[in-house]
């Protein structure tokens, strides 16, 4: 998921502790996992809704106030491209499946599935059953009918990620994986138009309530991604009465979920009331390894969920104007940027002052990979010959990674070596990347392929030509500070750079169409599995996750084999090999992970941030606001 700053999934009535799937799974302990959970996940349901009359639901005296620190850009599943938008459609819209809200490692449960799903013995076929009962809240797009979600949505949104004209990001997530989705995908490329009345094979719909996935081949994170925000669901009626001429109906968010947007004042405030006809969901997840769990456990188990009345989202782009909103009591819930830390916190806790005050921190590292990339495609510094390559290696070889956080991020973040972050499957902490900082080795390069440098200090392209490069920026303190810490590396080693600084929802635009020429990039896990982020290299990502543009003939190679791999050695050599590569062309250099440190008020209850889920609204409580 692509992130602003250089820098999913509520419970189901199910009890998690029982029906969720660990995210480590091999095939084979997914299919028999499968065949033992059906049964439970009934039997709990029906436990899970008959206590539900007896607990209190959706006050709206509890009122939850917290900020984004970058504008919103719409709020449609298949076309929404950032994290924040993406946090409002995980309130709004409901998956098939979602993650415990307190396992460690991060595990799979049932959402609107009634269970986890039966899967074939090829593991191939994928077999899900839907809740009954769960409806849409009341549209006009209805015509005042009740209306009930079937699995014929969830077809209509997955095929509304392979659309051409949404050019949705997240088409890789099913791209070459459902039997006959990507010739109706081709069809619509050369008619201009998607058949979305077109039977899919892939897409077999038994029943109503039955979905049968059929894959091209077994796919070891579908569960995952079916998880993932992008492939909630949506109603054909809403999309046609509200969608734009690309096909995206970002305005006119109308879900299944826990919340529904009530008042948009765009790039300024969003205000979510909790939904009323919300199907039942009790509060009740097992203790992890955490500590802290069991506080939680005894403070919310057995609740209807949402206990929230009302959300409001402010947003303020400046972080010390966010943490003065927190200092004053005008905020409930936010996140803490690295660069203020040190006026909260002493080392990783809160400074005793805070602690006394009744103030909670949640702070972990995410699973999160910043990059810094430089366009491939780029005529004076993309290419693979070897004088483009020696550029770009001398580039990466001139920034110290474990200054800018000590700059920017006050120490709140770990430089990373492989692009496999901690806590997601396929991390190797040990592996050390042959692009070490080492400025004296990045002139000598240079030096060596012809950048010679003028009278002015600055160096100039082999050619003799003027060479300059363009640094690009979000307009906020922080992208400031990162340019600086940039401007430092790049007058290190004799190369001119001007800073540009754009409002984040531009830079996105023009990131995907190869506009940019070096960005810091950061990407945080849609789901916690290697795959995510290898993908980020892929050419055939391009224009959607692949923001450097980078297309090496030799890693899609590699990457397209390590697709029909699970997790595992074999699998984890192929990720050796393929980072390997992108050392070689330097292409991009490896960042960083940061911390995420969430401060709380007094009054809110239960709160716990999750490595994968954006947001906690369905887990949580708060005392009544006053």
């Amino acid at each position: 998921m692509k992130l602003p700053h250089p820098f999913h999934r509520r419970p189901s009535a199910d009890k998690p502790g029982k029906t969720g799937m660990a995210i480590c799974l091999s095939l084979a302990g997914l299919m028999s996992l499968a065949v033992s959970l059906q049964a439970t996940a009934a039997n709990n349901a029906n436990t899970a809704g008959a206590s539900s009359s007896n607990a209190a639901f959706a006050d709206p005296e509890k009122i939850l106030r917290t900020i984004f620190p970058v504008a919103e850009t719409g709020f449609d599943p298949a076309a929404t491209r950032d994290l924040y938008s993406n946090a409002i459609n995980e309130a709004i819209f409901e998956r098939l499946f979602t993650y415990d809200y307190l396992a460690s490692p991060a595990k799979i449960i049932p959402e609107t599935a009634d269970g986890m799903p039966e899967i074939s013995a090829d593991g191939k076929t994928y077999t899900i059953k839907l809740k009954k009962g769960i409806y849409f809240t009341p549209d006009a797009a209805f015509e005042g009918k009740k209306r009930e979600l079937t699995v014929d949505d969830y077809v209509y949104s997955f095929k509304r990620i392979m659309d051409p004209k949404i050019a949705s990001s997240h088409v890789w997530l099913l791209e070459d994986k459902i039997v006959g989705l990507d010739q109706l995908a081709a069809e619509a490329k050369k008619s201009g138009k998607f058949n979305y009345s077109a039977k899919v094979p892939g897409l077999e719909v038994v029943d109503k309530y039955t979905l049968r996935i059929h894959l091209t081949r077994p796919d070891f994170n579908l569960p995952m991604i079916l998880a993932y925000t992008a492939m909630s669901a949506v109603s054909r009626e809403v999309i046609e009465k509200y969608q734009d001429l690309q096909g995206a109906a970002m305005a006119n968010p109308v879900g299944t979920g826990a919340f529904k947007l009530t008042e948009w004042v765009r790039g300024s405030k969003m205000v979510l009331d909790a939904n009323p006809d919300y199907h039942v969901n009790i509060w009740d997840f097992q203790a992890s390894s955490d500590a802290n769990d069991q506080k939680i456990i005894a403070a919310m188990k057995g609740k209807r969920m949402p206990q929230l009345g009302r959300v409001i989202v402010n947003v303020i782009l400046e972080d010390q104007s966010r943490l003065l909103a927190f200092q004053k009591d005008e905020v409930d819930l936010f996140q803490l940027y690295g660069g203020l830390a040190p006026q909260v916190m002493n080392g990783p806790k809160l400074k005793p002052e805070l602690i006394k005050r009744g103030v909670q921190m949640s702070r972990i590292i995410d699973p999160e990979l910043t990059i810094y990339y430089w366009n491939m495609q780029d005529p004076v510094f993309g290419g693979l010959s070897k004088e483009k390559i020696a550029l770009r290696r001398a580039m990466a070889m001139a920034h110290n990674v474990e200054e800018e956080i000590r700059i920017v991020d006050n120490g709140q973040a770990e430089p990373l070596q492989y692009p496999i972050p901690p806590g997601v499957v396929g991390h190797d902490p040990n592996y050390k990347s042959s692009v070490q900082y080492n400025p004296a080795a990045a002139n000598a390069l240079l030096d060596k392929f012809g950048y010679k440098k003028g009278k002015d200090g600055y160096r100039t392209l082999p050619d003799g030509s003027p060479m300059e490069i363009v640094h690009t920026a979000q307009t906020e303190s922080r992208g400031h500070l990162q340019a600086e810490v940039w401007k430092k590396s790049y007058d290190g080693i004799g190369i001119r750079m001007r800073a540009e600084f754009r409002p984040f929802a531009e830079i996105l635009k023009a990131e995907k169409q190869c506009q940019l020429m070096q960005r810091i990039s950061p990407w945080i896990a849609d789901y916690p599995d290697g795959d995510n982020f290898m993908q980020l290299f892929y050419s055939k990502n391009i224009h959607m996750n692949n923001n450097g543009c980078v297309t090496i003939p030799e890693y899609d190679t590699l990457y397209e084999q390590s697709q029909k791999l699970p997790p595992g050695p074999e699998r984890d050599l192929l990720y050796h090999k393929m980072t390997r590569i992108m050392e070689l062309y330097a292409a991009q250099k490896i960042g960083y992970a940061r911390y995420r440190i969430m401060l709380a008020q007094p009054r809110v209850i239960g709160y716990k941030k999750h490595p994968i889920m954006h947001i906690e609204w369905m887990q949580i409580d708060m005392e009544k606001n006053k």
